[in-house]
């Protein structure tokens, strides 16, 4: 169903709002895909626009109750993604664990490492779940900058626009400097910075060195609701 809902069912509607040009190439092989992360349309625009196979892991609300969820519970299922609860007890090692079945598959991952969508179009600090993965696991990982999505999904609305989308694909990350301490959380936390950094450049956008709070992310949602009552 990925490749039919790709080519045939959704991906020319995303492909038509969202006129992506790709710029840059993925390499072959198994390897982690993390991009930021705008609006709630970027994993349809890089699943229509990437010639690879993506696989995210999907928070479990969506596969909850209500026709909404039900119709994105099967668009998750058809396209292979991978409900977690991760707000749950040992919600982020499963989620964890599941990659690594990803990519042990020969698959691509994808994450995306501020964990949230950006409240204000910055760029956020990464969390550390990409190297916990990628560096004891030997897995090249691959910085991605959606730019222009934020024209077609407008923030405070689901509503889609006519817009122009370009997915900047970075060089992989040279981790060899981490590849002796793969375990240790320092090491995940200097290569995500890194990580981030290599987003930055692509993306271009400010960067902010801390997490999204509560309440930004509340506001964030807010707006959406607002323009919805």
């Amino acid at each position: 169903m990925y490749w039919i809902l790709r080519t045939v069912l959704l991906g020319p509607v995303v492909r038509w709002f969202a006129r992506p040009v790709v710029v840059g190439a993925l390499p072959e092989g198994p390897f982690v895909l993390a991009p930021n992360h705008q609006t709630e349309i970027d994993s349809l625009v890089l699943c229509a626009a990437l010639p690879r196979r993506l696989t995210f892991v999907a928070k479990s609300e969506y596969f909850g109750r209500g026709t909404g969820a039900r119709l994105l519970r099967c668009l998750c299922r058809w396209t292979g993604q991978i409900p977690i609860d991760r707000e749950g007890r040992g919600g982020s090692d499963v989620a964890l664990d599941a990659a690594r079945g990803i990519l042990a598959r020969g698959g691509v991952w994808a994450i995306y490492p501020e964990g949230t969508r950006s409240p204000d179009g910055r760029l956020w600090r990464g969390r550390t779940g990409v190297m916990r993965v990628a560096l004891p696991g030997n897995h090249p990982v691959v910085p991605v900058a959606l730019v222009g999505t934020r024209s077609v999904n407008r923030p405070g609305t689901r509503r889609w626009s006519r817009g122009s989308v370009e997915i900047r694909i970075g060089e992989p990350l040279d981790l060899t400097r981490w590849s002796r301490t793969p375990d240790d959380p320092s090491a995940w936390r200097e290569a995500t910075d890194e990580l981030m950094v290599a987003i930055r450049r692509l993306s271009d956008q400010e960067y902010v060195d801390r997490h999204p709070s509560d309440r930004e992310r509340a506001e964030r949602d807010a707006g959406w609701s607002r323009a919805h009552d």
